[in-house]
């Protein structure tokens, strides 16, 4: 019985470093977290802050 031999690396490229294995820029994906994180924690500070007074009075 004979192993699979494994995938060759791919060479390590200046570029490759921004970039993921997929091919999308790294930056492009922190803005896009960023874009929808930023406004769902201010959402979800605004919910508990609500909460709080509807449950204390």
């Amino acid at each position: 019985m004979t192993t699979p031999s494994s995938p060759s690396s791919p060479p390590d490229l200046p570029h490759s470093r921004l970039r993921t294995s997929g091919g999308t820029p790294i930056p492009l994906i922190a803005f896009a977290w960023l874009w929808v994180g930023a406004p769902l924690c201010y959402g979800l500070y605004e919910l508990v802050l609500k909460a709080k007074q509807l449950f204390t009075g």
